[in-house]
């Protein structure tokens, strides 16, 4: 990215959102439950008024919504209003800069991060939008494609049947399940859902950090004949590197992680050492659009599949998106199956889902905007900064 191609981006003024959506069913997970759904959007406007948005991870746990969005309005607005920028990159290097003392003295990387990357998916909306391009065209030019390939995740055993009925109704053909609730509830549920889908669907599971090594090691083995794709998260994300090193020595599926990782240097030193073959940064989580894009085609180029991660609202998940039709290789996009009101009112109009793809529209900058008067979404906070 550089201002010749984008030209000076103007931050007028910085706008956040807080929304939350209770749930009909709470969702189960193998670090808690989901009682909402939160969702916090922040909205960038130039001094044309042609405006941006990004989202900020908050899912969990539900209250660190109001955090990030305090550390949105009361410490990050003020530092981008009324200041210009090169690009969304020089506002993504010059925030995670003056935030650098106050992420160390405050100990909370993760939160600051999360916030930052908001304001940068919001810039990279904002750049689109000035240019009259898809956000994936600035990134990738005509090597960007149209379309990407999606997967079914966050099924459980409450979910399951409505969740591949929905699915495959869209004609996805991969499907994600949560384990870590023990051998027996874990074999019997992708029992039941390889029973639900076709033998040639391609399955794969996620442990959220459940185990130790030995623990992993042993549940791998009763996962294997299942025949997955991969097993995500089976370790700590702050897990040593003999760990996951000494697991994928063992492990005849191939370990994916990203969610709970920071930084380039540590997806780059875990694909370097051999044992993440499926890298899932999320955008929403760390890096935004800006550090994520160069970071994709390094580890593209190292081998492992690119398949960012992401479970949040709307607007992160069609940034999501673009960013994985910009990078290429054979990565799939993940769609939660669960409930979430946020995700298709607070992104329109939502991109379809058929033949187990997203279709992107041909719309400048992320190609949608938040349906702000929704009946059925809890407004919890909006301030204009």
């Amino acid at each position: 990215e550089t201002g010749e191609t984008f030209g000076p981006l103007t931050v007028a003024a910085v706008d956040a959102f807080l929304f939350r959506a209770p749930l009909a069913t709470p969702r189960r997970n193998a670090f808690g439950v989901m009682r909402d759904r939160p969702a916090l959007l922040v909205r960038l406007r130039d001094a044309e008024g042609v405006e941006g948005w990004g989202e900020a991870f908050c899912n969990w746990p539900s209250f660190a919504a109001e955090h990030r969005y305090r550390i949105v309005t009361e410490i990050l607005a003020p530092l981008v209003a009324g200041q210009t920028f090169a690009g969304p990159s020089d506002l993504y290097g010059r925030l995670t800069a003056a935030t650098r003392a106050i992420r160390i003295q405050s100990g909370e990387h993760g939160p600051f991060e999360q916030a930052v990357a908001a304001l940068d998916i919001a810039a990279w909306d904002l750049a689109g939008r000035r240019a009259g391009q898809p956000v994936r065209s600035l990134l990738a030019g005509a090597a960007a494609r149209s379309c990407v390939p999606v997967y079914a995740s966050a099924l459980t055993t409450g979910n399951l049947d409505s969740g591949v009925a929905a699915a495959k109704a869209r004609g996805v053909k991969a499907f994600k399940l949560k384990v870590g609730f023990g051998a027996r509830e874990d074999g019997a549920a992708l029992e039941r859902l390889r029973g639900l889908v076709r033998d040639e669907a391609r399955l794969m599971v996620d442990a959220n950090q459940r185990w130790d090594v030995e623990e992993a090691i042993g549940a791998i083995a009763a996962l294997v004949p299942w025949r997955l794709d991969w097993i995500e998260e089976p370790l700590s994300a702050e897990a040593s590197v003999d760990d996951w090193c000494r697991l994928a020595a063992r492990s005849p599926l191939p370990l994916a992680a990203g969610e709970n990782m920071r930084g380039a240097a540590s997806f780059e030193r875990a694909v370097a050492d051999g044992w993440l073959r499926v890298a899932q940064p999320d955008p929403i989580k760390w890096g935004g659009l800006s550090a994520l894009w160069p970071l994709a085609g390094r580890l593209l180029a190292h081998g492992s599949r690119f398949c960012p991660h992401y479970l949040g609202g709307g607007i992160g998940l069609i940034a999501t998106a673009h960013l994985l039709a910009a990078s290429g290789g054979d990565g799939l996009l993940e769609v939660d199956v669960s409930e979430n009101p946020l995700r298709e009112g607070l992104a329109q109009p939502f991109p379809t889902i058929s033949d187990g793809h997203m279709h992107l529209g041909e719309g400048p900058g992320l190609g949608v905007v938040p349906d702000l008067a929704r009946a059925d979404l809890v407004q919890a906070t909006t301030r204009d900064v």
